[in-house]
């Protein structure tokens, strides 16, 4: 068992999760966490939140040739005229 102090930072009470803790628990810096209070215990919970990761063959499954060509029509006007600042062309 570890100890750890709450402290006061700014408006809000925080506790600092040593690291060998996180990487008991497989966490990591930004894990969500969902806090519960049971009696006089306070149970932490990650939350599922990572996004799925998509192949390129997923991301174009159900492209065509006629919707690639309407997407470069509605979006033409994106791509006249000159930079007018420092993009990168």
């Amino acid at each position: 068992m570890v100890a750890v102090d709450i402290r006061k930072q700014g408006g809000a009470a925080v506790i600092t999760i040593p690291s060998a803790s996180l990487k008991q628990l497989d966490w990591e810096i930004g894990t969500t966490l969902e806090l519960e209070v049971q009696k006089d215990a306070l149970l932490a919970h990650p939350i599922k939140t990572k996004r799925k990761r998509y192949t390129l063959a997923e991301l174009l499954d159900g492209a065509t040739k006629q919707n690639m060509r309407a997407l470069n029509a509605e979006t033409e006007w994106a791509r006249e005229g000159a930079p007018v600042g420092r993009e990168l062309t």
